[in-house]
């Protein structure tokens, strides 16, 4: 029967994903996902992305979370049109509350969508919101290991963020069995290892960022 039930839910789930898509697609909008553990960096990496970009392209975020509106909070000194979700206890988005945010968004001034998902590697990389891309974000403090123990979220990535480098030294995290992991599970997805906080390595991701947005609205 959980079975069942769970193939249920993913249904249903996929049903709203081609309206999502429509919409996105009418008006030349790239929407991206944001996926990671809690602490990872992922509302950092919002932070340095709105920094470079919020001037050169027209950007909104989801901001989802269990409970507060914390992550929001940190996010609303950018001045960008900013969507808050409280999941109340559910462990990802489902594309039927990412539509909801879309229909309240003015998408024709908009050229990015960003969904931060709720902290969590299993649960949000099953499901399909109608996203172009799934970003996965990883970071020191988490290990070494992440790619190996979840690889469904790192073979469905876009892109791979590593976050919080300058700590490398401090720990005994091994970038090259990271690496090694996630090659044997996604060969070719961009790997961008940066400190979102100190601002090494993240000028890639935005180069990155940037490319994908200006292939969408060609």
């Amino acid at each position: 029967m959980i079975i069942e039930l769970r193939q249920d839910i993913l249904v249903a789930n996929q049903k709203m994903v081609s309206v999502v898509k429509e919409r996105l697609a009418q008006e030349k909008v790239l929407m991206l996902n944001i996926i990671g553990s809690p602490g990872s960096g992922k509302t950092s990496l919002l932070e340095a992305t709105l920094a470079g970009l919020s001037e050169r392209f027209r950007v909104a975020i989801i901001e989802a979370d269990v409970e507060t509106k914390r992550d929001s909070e940190r996010l609303e000194r950018f001045g960008v049109p900013l969507y808050h979700i409280n999941t109340g206890g559910m462990c990802h988005l489902e594309s039927d509350i990412i539509l909801a945010s879309l229909e309240k968004m003015d998408l024709a001034a908009t050229d990015v969508v960003i969904i931060e998902n709720v902290g969590n590697l299993i649960c949000p990389a099953d499901f399909d919101i109608g996203e172009h891309a799934k970003i996965a974000v990883s970071s020191v403090p988490e290990g070494d290991d992440k790619p190996s123990k979840y690889p469904v979220l790192f073979r469905e990535a876009a892109a791979v963020v590593l976050n919080k480098t300058d700590l490398v030294p401090y720990t005994n995290f091994n970038v090259e069995s990271f690496t090694t992991d996630l090659r044997r599970i996604n060969g070719t997805v961009p790997l961008f290892e940066l400190s979102a906080t100190g601002g090494n390595g993240v000028q890639a991701w935005l180069d990155w960022l940037i490319q994908k947005v200006e292939a969408s609205q060609a």
